[in-house]
């Protein structure tokens, strides 16, 4: 029988060997609900298949990073995003001799609460709603509660602490804003997450013909390199250098996850670039005041008509509003834009 075979504790001792800095699974600080442990899986492993098998992880095919609704194939998702920064989390994680499975965990589960149309309907949202909104804080209330219709996901501390503590100011990397998320792993997960955003925006810029690669700061693409692969290497490998105490190799009192100045400046370089050029471009702009309009329909519309809501959505809150946010903050792009048209429809009839 599987149950004598021990999978999960040898999977746990496995873990002994990774650096003393990091995240154990049978040391977890537990679930909000008790319940028995996996024969196979650790508790982090088991998080990670979780979030893989949930609703709002497969809605992300479906919802933009910057480039709202576009019509190419091959501009970035919030799922390819994902999986890109769960790809270069893992591979720092690897390398440093951190936990693997929680950082997985973490960066797959990190954006599952973000809105459609990208920052501009976070934005929006927060505007909207008398007790704000943020993206972080809303993905951890998906897997607390909104998931399996109020069940929620029941995930480990350490992955919700790691989704709730991912998200950073609009300034710069690893500067003042950045916060602190309480493992190292997800430290990883919250770098990583910087280092695919800024590389692929940059690719979809180039692809919608907004920039080429030789618009990029000389002074970047210098420390960098100039295509998309080139740039994430150096990254990934400085980030390595800088935090390799991290592994246990080099013990320390205080390891950390960073980058060497040169990087940094550079990185920050093209982040800087990225927000003059890309992301407050003006046809980049009209798109955004469609989509804000949209939200803003939306969020009237069900404020006033709560009986429209889907039923689930009437469950998990007292607050209208409240309800509002999460239906809203849900819905993919294409969704939303389909939804604002039919209400649109019915309201010229109802005139």
């Amino acid at each position: 029988m599987i149950s004598q075979l021990n999978i999960r504790q040898l999977a746990e001792e496995k873990e002994e060997s990774l650096s003393p800095y990091a995240a154990k699974s049978r040391l977890s600080q537990g679930r909000l609900k008790p319940e028995e442990p996996c024969l196979v899986r650790t508790a982090f492993q088991r998080d990670r298949d979780r979030i893989i098998h949930c609703k709002a992880f497969r809605r992300l095919k479906h919802k933009t990073q910057v480039f709202i609704a576009p019509l190419g194939d091959h501009y970035v998702t919030r799922l390819s995003h994902t999986l890109e920064v769960s790809q270069i989390a893992r591979t720092l994680s690897r390398a440093l001799n951190l936990n693997e499975d929680l950082t997985e965990a973490i960066a797959l589960g990190h954006d599952l609460g973000h809105t459609p149309f990208g920052h501009v309907g976070e934005d929006v949202l927060n505007e909207l709603y008398h007790q704000g909104f943020r993206h972080n804080e809303q993905s951890l209330r998906v897997v607390d509660l909104l998931e399996k219709d109020g069940y929620g996901l029941n995930l480990t501390w350490e992955v919700r602490d790691g989704i709730v503590n991912h998200s950073k100011t609009r300034t710069d990397i690893l500067g003042q804003g950045w916060g602190k998320v309480n493992t190292l792993e997800g430290e990883v997960c919250k770098i990583a997450d910087t280092v695919a955003y800024i590389n692929h925006d940059i690719g979809d810029a180039i692809r919608a013909g907004i920039i080429t690669e030789g618009d990029l700061p000389l002074s970047a693409v210098k420390v960098l390199g100039l295509s998309h692969s080139q740039r994430i290497n150096t990254m990934v490998c400085d980030i390595i250098d800088y935090s390799w105490a991290a592994s246990g190799h080099n013990p320390t009192d205080s390891p950390t996850i960073g980058m060497s100045p040169q990087v940094l400046e550079a990185t920050n370089t093209l982040h800087k670039f990225l927000f003059d050029r890309v992301y407050n471009l003006q046809s980049v702009e009209e798109k955004a005041d469609k989509a804000r309009g949209v939200i803003h329909s939306l969020y009237e519309y069900f404020k006033g008509h709560e009986d429209k809501l889907p039923p689930e959505y009437r469950l998990h809150s007292n607050e209208t509003e409240r309800r509002v946010v999460d239906y809203i903050a849900g819905m993919t792009d294409q969704y939303a834009l389909r939804l604002a048209e039919e209400l649109a429809l019915t309201k010229g009839k109802t005139k």
